[in-house]
């Protein structure tokens, strides 16, 4: 016997042992985190390819535009997936869609 037993009686601290972690807080950490990262991460992305559609489908022959590249031309023709834009007299360039960053305002091009 050591000086806990008689302080307190060995059955009676069987009897008081925690019964473990319940279900709900077992799961409640990884629940939270995909919570956190679905409205940190995924929802931002998922907004910012939904104005980025929006803006390849408003756009129209005239539109002065900035590809991902950093090529600033004129949008001359709009095909299915593909764009022709010029980038000076008579020089005009075949871009995808979606490599369209930007639609700038009129006459931004002639100010620069």
């Amino acid at each position: 016997m050591n000086l806990l037993d008689f302080l307190i009686a060995p059955a009676h601290a069987a009897a008081a042992a925690p019964a473990g972690p319940s279900l709900l807080s077992t799961f409640m950490f990884p629940i939270l985190l995909i919570a956190i990262m679905y409205f940190l991460l995924i929802r931002p992305q998922m907004k910012r390819q939904k104005e980025h559609r929006a803006m390849l489908e408003k756009l129209s022959v005239g539109d002065e535009v900035i590809t991902n590249g950093g090529i600033a031309g004129v949008v001359r023709n709009i095909g299915d997936s593909f764009i022709t834009v010029e980038i000076a007299d008579r020089v005009e360039v075949r871009v995808q869609k979606g490599a369209i960053g930007n639609v700038l305002p009129k006459g931004t091009l002639k100010s620069a």
